[in-house]
């Protein structure tokens, strides 16, 4: 963030706008989303579904579609609508869209206009005919396309549309999640998979609380999930260890299925020479197919089809409930990387995280009902909800690399703090057998890997290397004696392109002397006198641990291109010469070795 005050209160001001924003844009949103699904899956399908935070009596009253095959025709619609939508509109609203957002900022910075509303409409219409998606990276990828907008209307620089950009995402998650603390941290965390964008903390922060406010005054304050009676103890923080271990597992399942599924229809459909509008038409096929078959099979396997439809979430309310058979707690989490893998690996609008914490929530669900079924004294009933929140936030907290802003937003959205204390040690040791790995391929390791910071990061990259790493040896320069005459270095400069040269004394340095010397001497007609004569002794040297961004400054600051390098630095030994091309040369190297391994990461 700039240091004028005036620009750090701009910005303020301007979180507060896009909090307006982001908050009014998610209840559309949300609202959206909820007539499409009454539509699709209540009146087309006849389907009594899950609500999440329903009590335990309304969601006792769920029942499955009557015609379990009309779900295949109604997904395929969802799928065709998102590639109209991704082909005729902007083909940025395919897939993933906290990705779409995180690539935006690590960029150009830039989110076309057209982008939230086609966004918007295209997934409304993916979740609501029953594609398996999440509702929180389609709501940043809007509201960071909000943030876009403003900032486009106020004007702001590169670096300043960057930061709105960050605080529209986490405005957005922490209105749709009524997790306005989590929804910040989430937005500043989940852009590098080991560092965040701290400067852009206070944006999210006030943006966040403005969006949540205007949301939640329309849908209600009470948290998304209702936990009804919970407990656990601190005997259980090994099992809940146990729940990590458990979680970094079907995590990367999860993700590795995710990338591997979508990389395979791509390549196929390239193969085939099929049109690619296609592709996320087949993907609902598939999904929409699978979940059937399911259906028709048994009761309990049509369970986890239909838990495998658009969010998910009534089914977690009901895993929370212990509502749910243990075997379809465990099938669960398979299903739901199938069918999410299909839909968003097809080119579907639609979010990762949502599908991520009912995977999680179900298997630390079904951890809690296998230990209350081994060992009830330690693990009772009650508890069982509790490693349900806990494995939610695990799984995905890990393989996002977000695990303090999706551990927050995971009890902001039960409303339970007491769950923070084991989800920390699950999602510690998940983070942990995890590593590096990242369901997002838009991130980057940190801020000297991403575009957006490559301007501050010149510095940083000078400031790592010193001048014996760049300078030009003593050996292998060419000098000269202060008695060589002027036009023996002009004849020297025309022949090897240097434009400056150490001259020496009896083995000690002496002086330097540079083209302009020479041109004063040529426009005196006195390329005949000696170098002495015109040769600069009052000499600003440096030592072989010098660092280039601090040769460079002393070269700025004294108008210079030539620094001689002295071992040691105050006498008159010449270790080297450096010059401002020496300097280039070092730093293009090392930016280039940034970017391979900067390659590798992605």
């Amino acid at each position: 963030m700039d240091e004028g005050g005036g620009s750090y209160r701009r910005l303020l001001g301007i979180a507060v706008l896009i909090g307006i924003f982001s908050g009014f844009g998610s209840l559309l949103f949300f609202r959206g989303l909820q007539l499409g699904t009454e539509l699709f899956m209540g009146v087309v399908l006849a389907y009594q579904y899950p609500v999440e935070g329903s009590s335990i009596t309304q969601l006792a009253a769920w029942a499955p579609p009557e015609n379990p095959w009309l779900i295949v025709p109604v997904i395929c619609l969802g799928g065709l609508a998102s590639a109209l939508l991704a082909h005729f509109g902007a083909e940025e609203i395919e897939g993933a869209g906290k990705d779409a957002a995180i690539h935006a900022f690590h960029h150009e910075g830039m989110i076309r206009k057209r982008v939230p509303f086609l966004k918007t409409l295209a997934t409304i219409l993916v979740i609501a005919t029953g594609g398996s998606a999440g509702r929180e990276g389609p709501t940043a990828h809007i509201a960071a396309g909000l943030g876009s907008i403003v900032a486009d209307i106020t004007g702001l620089s590169g670096k300043e549309r960057r930061i709105a950009l960050v605080t529209g995402i986490g405005a957005g998650v922490g209105a749709i999640f009524k997790a306005p603390l989590g929804g910040a941290i989430l937005a500043v965390e989940v852009l590098y998979i080991r560092d965040f964008e701290s400067e852009a903390v206070i944006s999210a922060f006030l943006a966040s609380v403005v969006s949540y406010s205007i949301f939640c005054t329309f849908e209600g304050f009470e948290p998304i999930f209702n936990l009804g009676t919970i407990a656990w103890s601190v005997v259980q923080i090994p099992l809940f260890i146990l729940l990590g271990v458990v979680c970094a597992g079907f995590g990367l399942l999860y993700s590795v299925t995710f990338h591997a599924t979508r990389k395979a229809l791509n390549n196929e459909f390239r193969r085939l020479e099929i049109p690619s509008i296609l592709k996320p038409v087949f993907g609902a096929f598939c999904s929409g197919a699978v979940i059937a078959m399911l259906i028709a099979l048994s009761p309990d396997l049509g369970t986890v089809g239909l838990a495998g439809l658009g969010t998910g979430y009534g089914f977690l309310q009901l895993a929370m409930y212990s509502m749910l058979p243990l075997s379809v707690l465990i099938l669960v989490p398979f299903a739901k990387i199938v069918t999410t893998s299909l839909t968003i690996g097809s080119g579907e609008s639609g979010g990762l995280f949502g599908p991520g914490i009912v995977m999680g929530g179900f298997a630390g669900a079904a951890l809690g009902t296998g230990l209350h079924l081994l060992l009830p004294s330690i693990v009772p009933h009650a508890s069982i909800s509790a490693f349900a929140v806990v494995g939610m936030i695990a799984l995905f907290g890990a393989i996002a690399n977000a695990p303090l802003g999706v551990m927050i937003m995971g009890v902001e959205m039960t409303g339970d703090l007491s769950l923070l204390v084991p989800a920390m040690s699950a999602v510690a040791i998940a983070q942990l057998l995890t590593g590096e790995h990242s369901i997002f391929k838009s991130q980057v390791k940190n801020k000297a890997f991403s575009d957006a910071h490559r301007g501050e990061y010149e510095i940083v990259i000078l400031e790592r290397i010193v001048a014996r790493e760049a300078m030009v040896s003593a050996e292998d320069v060419v000098t000269l004696t202060p008695a060589e005459r002027g036009e023996q270095v002009l004849a020297l400069i025309n022949t090897t392109g240097h434009t400056g040269f150490p001259v020496m004394e009896g083995g000690e340095l002496a002086g330097i002397v540079t083209i302009g010397d020479i041109r004063d001497l040529q426009s005196r007609d006195a390329l005949d006198h000696p170098l002495g004569e015109v040769m600069v002794r009052d000499l600003v040297t440096i030592g072989p641990e010098t660092t280039l961004e601090e040769a460079l400054r002393l070269m700025i600051t004294h108008d210079i291109n030539h620094l001689p390098v002295m071992d040691p630095p105050e006498s008159a030994h010449l270790a080297g010469f450096l010059t401002r091309s020496d300097i280039m040369l070092a730093y293009t190297h090392r930016v280039a070795a940034l970017r391979t391994v900067r390659g590798r990461w992605r």
